[in-house]
This record gives C-alpha cells, structure tokens and sequence, in this order.
C-alpha cells in the first residue's frame, strides 16, 4: 500500500496547530527550572505603523540567535513577542497618511483624528501579530523546549 506524496509542499499541514501547542504547552513563559539564571528578550516591538517588512525578520532573526545561544549556555530563557502601544510611530504614521490626502490632525479635531488612529490600529494590529505567528512558525521554527 504506497502512500502518494503530494506535488507541492503545503506549509498549512505543517504549521497546523504549532503556536496552539506552544501556548498550551507555555512555551512563552520562563521559570521552567530555577536553579537555571534567567535571560529574557522582549523583542523590541514593531509599532503598529503598516505591515511587517523584511528589516523586522532581521531583527527578529537576530534576536532569536541570542535567545538560542543562551539556552545552550544553560539560562532559563523566555523570548516574548510584542508589539508597540504606545502610538508615537503610528501617530506619526497616520499623520503622514493624512498629510497624502492634504488633511491635518487639526483639521480633523480631537475626537474624529482618534477615530482615525484608532481605525489604523485595528487595522494593522492584528495582522502584525499574525504576521509574528507565521515568522515564528516558519522563519525561525522555534524548537525551544
């Protein structure tokens, strides 16, 4: 009874599942064993200014050569993902979105420029974090236990 191996790679039956496991599993918290010294990494978050872009795999890239080297070195590791709340980089952002159409913030006023940020936060947000899932899921293949 052979068994047909399909024509193309279908990632979707390889990542099924992966991150839920991760999360039950708690593969994102640390103090697994605390006769080990902690290190953690709170990825340094991308702001909520468009989509992902290939600088932010580098970082990320990087960041995860660290957190690997110092769990073969013996440390508790936790590596968190994130992302930036703080609004400065998407304000600034969607003020130069706004500046495109020959609007200001001012000619908005208050209530309705907020709206608006708001609009691209929820915009954006999500589809980073998802962005964040696949990079982990497929860039990185994050095997820590």
């Amino acid at each position: 009874m052979a068994k047909e191996m399909p024509s193309r790679y279908d990632h979707t039956l390889v990542e099924n599942g992966k991150y839920d496991y991760w999360l039950e599993n708690k593969c994102f918290e640390s103090g697994k064993d605390l006769n080990k010294t902690p290190f953690c990494i709170v990825i340094p978050p991308p702001n909520v200014t468009g989509k992902l872009h290939l600088g932010h795999a580098w970082d990320g890239t990087l960041q995860d050569l660290i957190i690997r080297y110092k769990h073969l070195k013996g440390f508790d590791t936790l590596w968190v993902p994130g992302c930036d709340h703080a609004g400065i980089a998407t304000q600034a952002k969607v003020e130069g979105e706004l500046r495109k159409k020959g609007i200001s913030r001012y000619d908005l006023g208050r209530e309705k420029f907020l709206d608006v940020v708001w609009d691209w936060k929820h915009q954006y947000h999500d589809f980073i974090l998802e962005q964040w899932k696949v990079y982990l899921l497929i860039i990185v293949k994050k095997d820590l236990p």
